[in-house]
């Protein structure tokens, strides 16, 4: 398999929960169409505990288990809900084309919310952390 995207919503949010995904897929685009895809299904409160709980468990099994951090995921979750709520396309292809930046530039996305050193603290990979400089909205 080449991609996530070669897999329908379902298969790949199946994968991803029961641990089958290939761990090679699980790039940073995937991490953005689980976030797409929980926020559809389940509303964004929901779709946080689901994408953090699920990749932490991910982590533990095809990784060292370190790797988990709770305010990027939460953060990464709210940014694509924010997105979504703008998107006129009902496909994660054609909403990753609406919005590039989700893929290309997350980084500065969340240098916009979040000073450079909270990212950082210990604390912000163990608990969710709300942005000190631009609140999701």
């Amino acid at each position: 398999m080449e991609s996530h995207l070669n897999l329908t919503d379902g298969q790949f949010e199946y994968q991803f929960r029961d641990g089958s995904l290939d761990p090679a897929l699980f790039s940073h685009e995937a991490h953005i169409r689980l976030a797409w895809i929980h926020t559809g299904r389940y509303g964004v409160e929901q779709a946080c505990v689901n994408v953090c709980d699920q990749i932490q468990a991910f982590d533990r099994l095809h990784g060292d288990g370190t790797k988990f951090h709770r305010t990027l995921t939460v953060a990464a979750v709210r940014a694509v809900h924010h997105f979504r709520q703008k998107s006129v396309s009902d496909t994660f292809s054609g909403f990753i084309r609406e919005f590039p930046r989700l893929k290309t530039n997350f980084k500065d996305l969340l240098n916009a919310h979040y000073s450079h050193f909270i990212l950082r603290l210990p604390r912000a990979k163990r608990e969710y952390l709300e942005p000190d400089l631009l609140p999701f909205s």
